[in-house]
């Protein structure tokens, strides 16, 4: 078992994932008849496309992210955990309230970024900061899925309001106008978040998620609820022929993106699952 120092203590180094060493001299291992070996499900190869991370997965091994930081992410697709490993005087940011768990060398802070934009556009004044070394375990409220997404410079990616789950120190999250026709038609809201800098983004989704790259000129239509990221551009539209929607909830309208670039798209509709819990709630 391999150790690791802590400030003024020493403290065994978790292992995830990985089967205990035995020695095969005194614990003979027998293998199972072969009718009764699970076959391992495979899953089809994507590219890691240059504006985006590689899809989601159910691969909950670690993997490496900028200044040293390590993260697996845990019991997909519906109560995923996103765990990293911080090293000395590292700082990783995340929305209020997501911390499950953490060693007791991290340094927890919360910080509040005043602004007079986000008073009027609803966007999050407060995020809680995590000094390593240390690991921290970070979940959503809601059921669903949690994926990577690695930013390098500015190349344009969006994130919904409610998406945002946590990210390394460099990255910058800024509330970006979509206009006014695509905040009433799209069901997104008027300010949707921009980000920039170097390093990574962890969001999340109501159910699983999928994702759709796009080449050049090449489209897709995706329904105006199941939106979590994209760095694409897109248009408003009628889904068919229908002639009946709300100006409040968007029904009945979509979004047609145009590519190159990556969407990702969550399985569940958040508002079309509140409107199904209160229609269930006894009325009187």
């Amino acid at each position: 078992m391999a150790y690791n120092q802590g400030p003024g203590s020493y403290y065994p180094q978790q292992q995830y994932g990985n089967v205990p060493y035995q020695d095969q001299g005194q614990y003979p291992v027998q293998q199972p008849p072969q009718q009764y070996q699970q076959q391992q499900p495979q899953y089809p190869h994507q590219r890691h496309a240059s504006q985006g991370g590689p899809p989601a997965s159910h691969d909950s091994s670690w993997h490496q992210s900028v200044d040293g930081i390590s993260y697996s992410i845990t019991n997909r697709d519906t109560n995923s955990m996103l765990n990293v490993r911080i090293p000395q005087g590292v700082v990783i940011k995340s929305k209020p309230g997501a911390m499950i768990q953490m060693s007791p060398s991290i340094v927890l802070q919360g910080k509040i970024k005043f602004s007079m934009k986000k008073m009027f556009t609803g966007g999050e004044m407060a995020e809680s900061l995590y000094t390593g070394p240390g690991e921290v375990s970070l979940a959503p409220t809601l059921f669903g899925d949690i994926t990577s997404i690695p930013i390098n410079g500015d190349e344009g990616w969006n994130l919904g309001k409610d998406a945002f789950l946590a990210c390394t120190g460099e990255v910058i999250r800024e509330n970006k106008t979509q206009g006014l026709g695509k905040a009433l038609f799209s069901g997104e809201d008027l300010f949707v978040y921009r980000l920039s800098g170097r390093g990574t983004v962890w969001v999340y989704s109501f159910g699983a998620i999928v994702t759709r790259d796009l080449q050049a000129n090449e489209q897709h239509i995706v329904d105006n609820g199941h939106l979590v990221a994209w760095n694409c551009r897109y248009t408003i539209e009628k889904a068919g022929n229908s002639k009946m929607h709300s100006m409040k909830t968007g029904e009945g309208l979509v979004c047609r993106f145009t590519g190159p670039g990556r969407i990702y798209i969550q399985t569940r509709n958040q508002d079309e699952f509140a409107e199904w819990v209160a229609a269930q709630a006894p009325s009187g």
